[in-house]
């Protein structure tokens, strides 16, 4: 009974933590777009000069710099847990919001990888339709006011944590030892981050591919066109 209480207990304090930090990150913790592509060029040596030239670039490639982009983002991720770990189950709200910002930021990064930039609101919304699905959360019944960006995006981060929450939970038990909470939280943030990644990338890869395929249909049409006017 006592477990229940403080479990329960656990998870409402991972909720809103995450919630705060989802809703903090999402005003502050910004990729530049023209920045990483200048890091993409210089830094992995892509030759690209455009975010759409990416759907030129060997889709292997592409798989290869998503999967720095999460051991980046887990490295972080590790590092910072280590760190505020020590204080144990005190300090895990700003451990959450941390975690939640360098997660947003490695799907950000995901995002661009392969070639989906967040410039405008349909963008930003589907940006959170990928984190939403990186944390294994089905918003199919809030899409319709993915146009109506500022009501959209608050009720999704309240998904994503809600759904978080019951993920970590009883992983983050754990932290309720302070000696230990150092390298638990290393670990647990690691994994974390490796987990919600893996899945955004997967959710960019799949409609990286639909883009291309609706790219190379449209070649086609058009190469087919003056052939037929020939006739």
């Amino acid at each position: 009974m006592i477990e229940q209480i403080r479990k329960s207990w656990l998870r409402r304090k991972v909720e809103s933590a995450l919630q705060h930090g989802f809703q903090r990150a999402y005003g502050t913790v910004k990729v530049n777009p023209s920045k990483f592509l200048r890091q993409l060029q210089a830094v992995y040596g892509v030759p690209v000069t455009s975010y759409q030239g990416l759907y030129s670039v060997e889709i292997n490639a592409l798989d290869d710099l998503a999967e720095r982009v999460i051991r980046g983002g887990m490295k972080i991720a590790a590092a910072e847990g280590a760190g505020l770990g020590l204080g144990g189950i005190m300090t895990i709200v700003p451990d959450l919001s941390f975690l939640a910002g360098i997660t947003l930021r490695t799907i950000q990064k995901l995002s661009l990888v392969y070639g989906f930039e967040y410039s405008n609101d349909e963008e930003i919304a589907e940006l959170w339709i990928a984190a939403a699905s990186a944390a294994g959360v089905d918003i199919s019944r809030d899409l319709l006011e993915k146009e109506v960006i500022n009501k959209f995006v608050p009720r999704v981060i309240q998904r994503i944590a809600a759904q978080a929450s019951k993920e970590v939970v009883e992983k983050w038990a754990g932290r309720l030892i302070p000696l230990a909470s150092s390298i638990i939280g290393a670990g647990l943030n690691y994994y974390f981050v490796r987990a919600w990644g893996e899945r955004a990338r997967k959710h960019f890869r799949e409609r990286h591919m639909q883009a291309r395929s609706r790219m190379a249909a449209d070649q086609a049409k058009v190469i087919r066109l003056p052939a037929a006017s020939s006739v």
